[in-house]
């Protein structure tokens, strides 16, 4: 079995750590900007999507 050395395995997170590219404040915002977007557009659509369903269901049984 390994031994656990707490010393270094917190080298190893700071390497690992340094490796990643963050990005950066504008590609954030662009993204989470993109993410809200497209979330909306999506629940706009399945939001006709069943009104349609609904409109399609209620003539046909004459509800």
């Amino acid at each position: 079995m390994a031994k656990i050395d707490p010393v270094q395995f917190s080298r190893e997170v700071r390497q690992e750590v340094a490796k990643v590219t963050w990005p950066s404040r504008r590609e954030t915002l662009i993204t989470t900007g993109l993410v809200l977007a497209l979330s909306s557009l999506a629940a706009v659509f399945f939001l006709v999507v069943d009104q349609i369903i609904q409109f399609a269901m209620s003539w046909i049984f004459g509800f």
